[in-house]
Parts: C-alpha cells; sequence; structure tokens
C-alpha cells in the first residue's frame, strides 16, 4: 500500500464517526490516478447534503493532507 493511500483511509476513518452520527457511513475503495474512489452509504448515500459533504468536508479533508489528489468520487453515484 501506498504512503497517500494509507494518508487518505486515516483521514477517512477520522471522518467516519461524523457520518456514522447522522447515520451514514464511508468506505475507501481505491486511489488511482490522483483520484479518490470512496463509496458512501446509509443515510449519506441518498442524503441532498451529499454534494456538499464530499466537496467541502471529505474531499477538502483529504486534499489538506494529500495535495496531489485531485478529486474525491462516489462511486455509488455513479450508474
Amino acid at each position: 500500500m501506498k504512503e497517500q493511500e494509507k494518508k487518505i483511509i486515516s483521514i477517512i476513518d477520522k471522518l467516519r464517526p461524523f457520518l456514522i452520527n447522522d447515520g451514514g457511513n464511508i468506505e475507501f475503495v481505491k486511489y488511482e490516478n490522483n483520484i479518490v474512489y470512496i463509496k458512501m452509504m446509509g443515510a449519506c448515500a441518498n442524503c441532498h447534503m451529499l454534494d456538499l459533504t464530499l466537496k467541502d468536508g471529505i474531499e477538502a479533508a483529504i486534499q489538506e493532507e494529500v495535495p496531489e489528489v485531485i478529486e474525491v468520487v462516489n462511486i455509488s453515484s455513479i450508474a
């Protein structure tokens, strides 16, 4: 496992309790071509605030620690 991947998983693990608190969860899927793929679950999967949480919360937190990350993509929203 690459160092960036370990950092990303660590950040997601720190954010997870906040999402669980709201009835949701987050799962790390993969890190490829500077893009982090995650899966939002539970209440988070259908939340109208998902885009805001994803971009302003999760993506911002990851990019702060791992600046080479260009995007965080929720795979459960990809058809």
